[in-house]
């Protein structure tokens, strides 16, 4: 790992507050919490919740100064947007990330209720400790500012089919034990053939570092003219079949299937169901490269999975970090009321304070690409943008039961991660299908209470939002159909967990529905991100129509999950400096 700068830019005309991370308790109202509390031990209808939050004395801007201005505005914290703000740091750009939240992360924030550590979001990770060339992009983020995570590792997850329940393992060759046992020999067949066909494509589709790309054409130098020699080897290597089968990473998924006559149903179910969990949608819609790259994490030997010790949160601080290392400034409950265009370009933005804050080179967002759109003035929004933007398919959104309850009677082999998949015939994108299990006080017990268990379940990215919108978050129509929706999660909790479980003995019982999302995150109808389908739709680039205004995020390339989202806002950062700065970069972190 590079040492990190030891230069720190000042902090410009902003107030000379101290940025620190530190714990605070807040008592909100219920219903405007990230997570419903349905604990009927709390009477006053109030939760304390403990967030690892990032906070100045003030915990935002002085709406006194008129003068506020900064090279960047990021808008929102997300990790795409802290990807974005701390590379730039890194860069020694003058940046400013506003959040309107009082804690950093977006969908990937955590949150304390009675010492129980919550993700909000994301809990699979795999490649944070990986360097190098053909790393994970947060990690070469991650790198680039001289900062780690520590995690926990892990090689299975459990899983419920209607075939059986087992143990499935991350490597070559334990998974094909499964398959030998569940699908049979023909599964076998084809699986292995499927990894003889994909782990020497994984060498094409790792041979351009994350970190080298930009979004100009000085990517014809940090990527293209810097990694030719290394691109060149890497294909005659592979030999003429595999180079071949390489043109088609940008191409969905399924062709690879379909072009090695891969027909057993349990495959083709299992690739829907990973490819699902990577990226919203099943193998037809899928880029290649995103499964070709999963692949080589997950199915490499010695290939493992990975959990933050501090849970989500962990990543979320130490890109916070990095960005304050390196000069850059943080503003929570900073709401950005909309992007200040003049003269056709992108200046600033207008807080809900009433506040402007003058952006000197650039101004990024990273919301979605429809909640983009509404933080402009309408009078600059051509007709051919607002129709592309509107006329893109969403995924759906979510369902979240987070759960607190004590460790007594409960299993002592219970796994961090369970995945429940109650029909095949219904596909994996159906409603009320398919259910993620994570308790990561198994692996690190921190997270709860002593002789406690931690755990989030959610339907991912598959709840209508046409089911709750419109609803009133206070109504008994409201709570009556999270009972209902919720009903589910808590039913696979029950089989994940064993018999030591009961759902009155939780201390802690909060259901979240697509309207948390659309309200907490801001997400446009609590969507998961784009639905694109490869080979037909392309993720959008990182600028837009408007002169000095950029997007990074899931509604950006290359699309939705961690290490895309991180890919994103580094292709932002890079693009905003020289190519000379750039390439300085690269050959600090050597690669």
């Amino acid at each position: 790992m590079c040492p990190a700068m030891n230069t720190m830019r000042g902090v410009g005309v902003f107030p000379c507050n101290v940025v620190r991370v530190r714990r605070q308790c807040s008592r909100i109202h219920h219903h405007s919490s990230s997570f419903h509390n349905n604990n009927n031990n709390n009477n006053n209808g109030r939760i304390m919740r403990k967030c690892f939050v990032v906070r100045n004395s003030s915990s935002k801007l002085d709406d006194g100064d008129d003068d506020a201005e900064a090279d960047v505005i990021v808008i929102g914290s997300g990790i795409g947007g802290l990807s974005c703000a701390a590379m730039l740091a890194r860069y020694e750009q003058d940046v400013v990330l506003l959040e309107s939240h009082d804690v950093a992360g977006g969908a990937a924030h955590s949150f304390d209720v009675k010492g129980y550590k919550f993700d909000s979001g994301p809990s699979l990770f795999s490649g944070l400790q990986s360097r190098g060339p053909q790393a994970n992009p947060l990690a070469q983020v991650l790198d680039a500012l001289g900062e780690s995570v520590p995690c926990a590792t892990y090689d299975s997850w459990m899983v419920y089919v209607p075939e059986a329940d087992f143990l499935s393992r991350i490597g070559p060759t334990e998974f094909l034990k499964d398959l030998q046992n569940y699908a049979g020999p023909e599964a076998v067949r084809e699986w292995q053939k499927l990894l003889d066909a994909v782990l020497p494509m994984s060498t094409a589709a790792m041979a351009l570092p994350p970190l080298s790309v930009r979004g100009d054409f000085g990517v014809l130098y940090t990527a293209a003219a810097r990694y030719a020699p290394s691109l060149f080897n890497t294909f005659f290597q592979m030999g003429p079949q595999a180079a071949l089968r390489s043109t088609q990473l940008l191409s969905p998924f399924s062709q690879i299937l379909d072009s090695l006559e891969l027909k057993h149903p349990f495959i083709r179910n299992w690739i829907d169901l990973l490819s699902f969990l990577l990226a919203g949608v099943k193998s037809d819609s899928i880029l290649s490269a995103e499964m070709v790259y999963m692949f080589a994490e997950w199915y490499k030997p010695g290939g493992c999975l990975e959990y933050p010790l501090d849970g989500a949160a962990g990543i979320v601080d130490a890109l916070v970090r990095g960005l304050k290392k390196f000069g850059g400034r943080i503003y929570l409950q900073s709401h950005v009321e909309k992007i200040v265009v003049e003269n056709e370009r992108a200046v600033g933005v207008k807080l809900r304070s009433g506040q402007f804050i003058r952006a000197k080179k650039a101004v990024v967002s990273n919301a979605s690409m429809w909640d983009t759109l509404k933080l402009l003035p309408q009078e600059v929004i051509s007709k051919s943008y607002s129709d592309r933007i509107n006329t893109t398919r969403q995924c759906e959104s979510f369902m979240h039961l987070h759960l607190g309850f004590d460790a007594e009677g409960i299993r002592s082999d219970l796994g961090i991660h369970h995945i429940v998949v109650n029909d095949w015939e219904r596909g994996v994108d159906a409603d009320q299908n398919v259910v993620l299990i994570s308790v990561p006080s198994v692996l690190s017990p921190n997270l709860a209470p002593i002789g406690k268990h931690v755990l989030h379940a959610y339907l991912p990215g598959t709840e209508p939002f046409e089911l709750w919108d419109g609803l009133d978050r206070r109504s008994a129509e409201y709570k009556n159909l999270k009972d209902q929706r919720s009903e589910i999660m808590w039913r696979a909790v029950e089989r994940a967990v064993g018999t030591g479980f009961s759902r009155e003995k939780c201390e802690v019982k909060l259901v979240g529905s697509p309207l948390t999302h659309q309200r907490f995150l801001r997400r446009n109808r609590g969507t998961y991100g784009p639905a694109m389908q490869a080979g037909r739709d392309t993720f959008p680039g990182h600028s837009t129509p408007i002169p000095h205004l950029y997007c990074c995020g899931d509604s950006t390339f290359p699309g939705i999950g961690v290490p895309a989202v991180a890919a994103s806002g580094a292709i932002v950062a890079n693009s905003l400096v020289s190519v000379s700065q750039h390439s300085q970069l690269l050959d600090a972190i050597g690669i």
